[in-house]
């Protein structure tokens, strides 16, 4: 179907890949992975010919159409929504203006019905006539409203503008789909409509997400970019991580014998392919399952980061109590009569369908804005630590090394020492000379990995995170998921990744413009409960 041969990607001295050679097969479904800088989203580039590789060549089967999401969210603003989706296939939609241009003549001649005769052949075999009740169906599965259909591109909200690129991708059941990143800025319910139509998707599905929910509703294999070359590896997500750990761990067992490490890889394999079998995303393409070969598991070179919570001391019953807060800008209600008491050992996945809303929500709580009316209280043996959405304000003076700038929040001289702030740099990854960074040189993901170094030495008993995982490499996802499921503190967070909040959650609250709903239960069932669908939509009228 695709295949890619003696690949190469230089960048200066940079090499990124080396002599690559591999094949997309129809009715699979790749997750591109690696450490960020690895090239994944150059490679998607590469494949759909949007920039040249130094040397290789890229070969899609004769005939074979290939749809890529749009990055470019200005690209089709002349275009009206509908035509933008029939956009995706390009050949099909140049046919149908070129038979509109024949067909609006004032002196129709019977050279133009000929040729509009022959027109409408190719497009009837490319089911050209059903092509906007498709494109219209898509729409509306992504929330794109039928009023808004024949609306121009440049009068649609960032939001919805991503919802009609995708759904130009996906319109025409292209042969290969290239996504990178295709659940971003899309609400749980819409990944979770997309993720149930890529896995009962007949042809080849190429994708980048930082999504672990998503890679492991819809991937049959996992594709792994590391020292310049990609394997890949049968499975999804969730399987590639544990059975790589797992095949770590066995290589550190030099003495353990090598027929009881197989029969320990072989069990894996077996209790993993049973929890998929029961799982609501197991598919008929998902037997994938029975072809998982124990050959194949072998560790990863990834560094995990080492995200460990500490408290100074434990928290009494009283956490957080929070009565009748309200608070609205001059366009919007964020919130109304929004009351809970927060209790000990709490892990709240703390939602909204306006984003803007929990961030105001963290800010009032951390004293930096002031409600319209209600007021709120922490208990006396409560310490807090806030991940904010925006951390731009603690990274302001830019001639701070890592060092020096983790030394700003150190409470006693020893935790001023340099090696002590090294120790939990070192943690997140900051090694050698790396913790001497300057803090105007750091990406969005080394800013993040530094507060959560600011987090741990702070030690506190309560947890706020607004979109903690913003950023991050599924490594650092994976280490800091699991390190808050380990907390024994309370911990208060939103966050976009379905899995960060599925496994960490045991309590959500959503705050609405018509009051609270506040539910003990997994973020699943969250969703997935009728009555509380119904009290949702209520509460957003």
């Amino acid at each position: 179907m695709l295949s890619v041969s003696n690949l190469s990607v230089q960048f200066g001295k940079r090499v990124l890949f080396d002599d690559v050679n591999t094949k997309f097969t129809i009715g699979n479904c790749y997750g591109i992975i690696g450490a960020n800088g690895s090239g994944k989203s150059t490679f998607l580039k590469i494949i759909s010919g949007q920039i040249d590789p130094t040397s290789g060549q890229v070969h899609l089967e004769a005939g074979k159409r290939m749809s890529v999401l749009s990055q470019d969210h200005y690209a089709f603003d002349n275009y009206q929504v509908l035509d933008t989706v029939m956009l995706g296939n390009k050949k099909l939609f140049d046919i149908k203006k070129e038979m509109d241009v024949i067909y609006a003549k004032e002196d129709f001649s019977e050279e133009d019905g000929i040729k509009v005769g022959e027109l409408g052949v190719e497009f009837e075999e490319m089911g050209g006539w059903n092509a906007e009740s498709n494109a219209a169906t898509l729409l509306s599965s992504l929330g794109i409203k039928e009023d808004l259909h024949y609306t121009l591109m440049s009068e649609l909200d960032g939001k919805a503008k991503v919802r009609v690129l995708l759904a130009q991708a996906l319109f025409g059941n292209p042969d290969v789909l290239i996504m990178d990143e295709p659940t971003n800025n899309l609400d749980f319910e819409t990944i979770g409509w997309l993720e149930n139509f890529l896995a009962n998707y007949d042809n080849t599905v190429i994708v980048v997400s930082h999504d672990r929910h998503f890679l492991d509703a819809v991937c049959t294999h996992i594709s792994d970019i590391d020292f310049g070359k990609i394997n890949h590896y049968s499975g999804n997500y969730t399987f590639w991580y544990e059975s790589s750990q797992l095949a770590a761990k066995q290589r550190a067992q030099q003495n353990k014998k090598a027929e009881d490490k197989k029969k320990e890889l072989e069990e894996f394999i077996r209790r993993f392919s049973a929890n998929v079998a029961k799982s609501k995303q197991a598919t008929s393409r998902k037997k994938m399952i029975a072809k998982l070969d124990v050959n194949q598991i072998k560790p990863s070179s990834r560094r995990y980061p080492a995200i460990i919570f500490e408290r100074d001391r434990e928290a009494g019953d009283q956490i957080l109590n929070v009565e009748h807060l309200s608070k609205s800008t001059d366009e919007e209600v964020l919130f109304k009569d929004i009351h809970f008491n927060l209790n000990k050992g709490d892990k709240v996945a703390l939602i909204s369908k306006n984003p803007r809303a929990v961030t105001t929500f963290y800010e009032i709580l951390n004293g930096h804005i002031k409600a319209d009316s209600g007021k709120f209280q922490w208990g006396v043996t409560t310490s807090q630590s806030y991940l904010p959405l925006d951390n731009s304000e603690f990274f302001k003076d830019v001639n701070l090394n890592l060092v020096d700038w983790l030394r700003q929040y150190a409470k006693t001289e020893e935790e001023r020492e340099e090696v002590y702030l090294r120790g939990f740099l070192g943690k997140m990854i900051f090694s050698g000379e790396e913790a001497l960074k300057k803090c105007n040189v750091l990406s969005g993901g080394e800013k993040v990995r530094c507060m959560l170094s600011r987090m741990m030495m702070i030690r506190a008993n309560v947890l706020m995170l607004d979109e903690p995982t913003n950023h991050l490499d599924l490594e650092s996802i994976q280490a800091f998921n699991n390190s808050l499921k380990n907390f024994k503190g309370t911990v208060l967070f939103t966050t976009h990744d379905h899995e960060f909040a599925h496994t960490v959650a045991n309590r959500i609250i959503e705050i609405t413009p018509k009051g609270v709903i506040d539910r003990y239960s997994t973020f699943d069932e969250y969703l997935e409960d009728s009555k509380t669908k119904e009290l949702r939509a209520k509460m957003y009228q």
